[in-house]
């Protein structure tokens, strides 16, 4: 196993604010371009990269390319700055992070708070509220306008490191899923697939998987792959039917989550796969969240016969997402089999 880390890296901190993809998904064209037959945009910034097959069947797979963020909402007389957010946060883990506002120029800043020195007892007890924190730039009202506006997008600021058999990063959900179809697409450049694939690098997945629910409109896939990390609740304290997934055994099967049913057939079709493939797996069930697997099951006519391969990862939604290096290879391994030999399943009722 060599995974290509300087890539993932790079996709990782590339920025990508729902709704303001611009960066990342310039980084993602200039990988895939020679990988496929054909590449298409559509007009909310999806990226449909299509390699066709030797039957006009369509395969969606859909991966997003957006990552959690904020946008600018006001700029006060000091130059301090507040903010909405763009998709799920736990306030507490804004606590002393970096940012960066992409304005005119990227700008950095500091999420900050009331000091606790200066807390009432009663204050000091409460949960955070994301609107208790606003952003510090260091620079004046006047210098801060200069460079910034109402609306422009924030990212979080972290490095991508390797920790053991692990990588750590910001935005490993979903740039894991992003490098796994690259990586996909690279293995299967010069081989023939049975049905046409559309590898989806979507947008907007993490304020209401609004991009995939376009994107599949636009394919009307007979099968469907979503792509995307899963909890790994494999830490101390936790029940061993809270886990979820654990890092390191193996890429993640869905059956369900809050939005989607996995269709059974699919499931069993993985399965099996990854059986005759060898390829290490286990089983999720998500009772809460949700993944662009719904907007490609649901949202085309008649529905499409879709399912998802999920990368376990600890920490989702903070700075320090972590997931293993086996895992993630095991996705690619799961991806390309099942794309592969599609056509050797009995889809029917039974």
């Amino acid at each position: 196993m060599s995974l290509n880390l300087e890539l993932l890296g790079a996709i990782c901190q590339a920025p990508g604010a729902p709704g303001y993809e611009q960066k990342i998904r310039s980084l993602i064209l200039e990988e895939i371009r020679p990988l496929v037959d054909e590449v298409e945009l559509d007009n909310m910034g999806n990226i449909y990269a299509i390699k066709r097959g030797k039957s006009d069947k369509k395969v969606m797979i859909g991966a997003h390319m957006d990552e959690i963020g904020f946008i600018v909402t006001h700029i006060d007389e000091k130059g301090f700055i507040r903010f909405h957010t763009l998709g799920g946060f736990d306030p507490k883990t804004l606590t002393a992070q970096r940012v960066l506002i992409h304005g005119r120029e990227d700008v950095m800043g500091v999420m900050a708070a009331k000091p606790i020195h200066v807390m009432t007892p009663e204050e000091r007890n409460k949960n955070p509220k994301t609107t208790d924190f606003f952003i510090d730039t260091g620079r004046s009202k006047e210098e801060v306008e200069e460079l910034i506006q109402i609306g422009d997008p924030i990212t979080r600021e972290r490095s991508f490191v390797e920790m053991g058999d692990c990588v750590n990063s910001k935005s490993l959900d979903n740039r894991l899923a992003v490098f796994i179809l690259i990586e996909t697409l690279k293995n299967l450049k010069d081989k023939e697939v049975p049905y046409d694939i559309y590898g989806v690098f979507t947008v907007q997945e993490e304020v209401g998987i609004r991009g995939a629910n376009v994107a599949a409109l636009k394919i009307n896939p007979d099968f469907g792959f979503g792509l995307d990390t899963t909890i790994a609740y494999d830490l101390p304290g936790a029940s061993a039917h809270e886990k979820i997934t654990s890092l390191g055994e193996g890429t993640a099967i869905k059956i369900m989550d809050a939005s989607t049913i996995a269709d059974y057939r699919m499931v069993e079709y993985m399965k099996k796969t990854a059986n005759g493939h060898n390829i290490k797996w286990q089983p999720e069930i998500l009772t809460a969240g949700g993944t662009d697997t719904a907007g490609i099951q649901r949202m085309t006519a008649g529905g499409s016969i879709a399912g998802a391969i999920s990368i376990p990862t600890r920490h989702l939604h903070q700075v320090i997402e972590m997931a293993h290096k086996e895992d993630i290879q095991r996705s690619i391994d799961l991806l390309i089999a099942c794309v592969s030999e599609i056509d050797t399943f009995d889809w029917s009722f039974k």
